[in-house]
């Protein structure tokens, strides 16, 4: 009687809220004595993927343009990629801080951790990374079923995009971030990935560095069939046009300049699936001018 009067008061009690450990992308571990309840995010797609794994309401700070979804942008601001505001940032007492360290943000994310605050660092290279970043947030923040779902339907919307264009004809394409510098994606990114999947081909997959800046004449002898370029604001940039100087190139020859806005494609989230779908409609519509023009069989 007295075991079960025990064993009755046991289940009673508050469940013990487990320890958490996580490994980074950067080979770090991390250990929380609990899942995180006041997290700051340091890149948008950070804050988005957190709300995509159904732990928005654990955010209690963010980086400026996290935009995405609406809510996020309520949320206080500590800074920008180039100037975080380490002040403004402890005063919200965070428990968890997650970050995509770049040029811009690796030495504040440096600080943050050597003051003691728990650093989570993200940089995905794959589309599989971003539904493993949607669990791993998922188990920092205590909210593992709605994470698991999330990653969950990714994998299968990137296995049916993949499925649908496996067959078709490569295209040959030019990723254009921005002009002025002149800067495109290697192969390494997961731009390149998302072209992958509807069947296009980075001409710039060999350049070293992630994002790097190139000359003009690196295109003009790569003579892309198509160039896609990301614009500010989602606007098609005025600088895509520049590229009809070049009336020899491919991409000009056949019309093929094309626009799609940054924030499906340049953030590791869930939408750049969204933004592979609208790249993957681009590339069809180049087949298909491909077919037009080539030159009847002979009778």
């Amino acid at each position: 009687m007295a075991r079960a009067i025990l064993f009755a008061l046991l289940l009673a009690l508050p469940a013990a809220r487990a320890e958490v450990r996580v490994t980074d992308d950067y080979g770090r571990e991390l250990r929380l004595a609990a899942p995180a309840g006041r997290v700051v995010s340091l890149a948008p797609h950070l804050t988005e993927l957190m709300y995509a794994a159904g732990a928005g309401a654990r955010l209690v700070g963010a980086l400026e343009y996290s935009d995405y979804p609406a809510q996020a942008k309520a949320l206080p601001r500590v800074g920008s990629e180039a100037a975080i505001d380490l002040e403004s940032l402890v005063a919200l007492r965070p428990d968890l801080v997650i970050a995509w360290p770049n040029a811009g943000s690796a030495r504040a994310v440096e600080r943050i951790a050597a003051l003691g605050i728990p650093v989570f660092r993200s940089e995905p290279r794959e589309l599989e990374d971003i539904a493993r970043t949607l669990e791993t947030l998922g188990r920092l923040a205590g909210t593992q079923a709605a994470a698991a779902a999330a990653a969950s339907a990714f994998r299968e919307r990137a296995r049916r995009i993949e499925r649908r264009y496996a067959q078709r004809a490569r295209v040959r394409v030019f990723y254009q971030v921005w002009d002025r510098p002149l800067v495109t994606v290697n192969g390494d990114h997961v731009i390149s990935k998302a072209m992958r999947l509807c069947g296009g081909e980075n001409v710039m997959a060999a350049v070293p560095g992630l994002a790097p800046e190139i000359g003009r004449e690196s295109v003009l002898r790569a003579d892309p069939e198509v160039i896609v370029a990301s614009g500010p604001a989602g606007a098609r940039p005025a600088w895509l046009d520049d590229w009809r100087a070049f009336p020899a190139l491919a991409a000009v020859r056949h019309d093929n300049l094309y626009a799609i806005r940054p924030e499906l494609l340049q953030r590791h989230t869930p939408r750049l699936l969204q933004g592979a779908e609208e790249l993957c409609r681009i590339l069809d519509a180049v087949r298909l001018k491909r077919t037009h023009s080539e030159p009847p069989l002979p009778s």
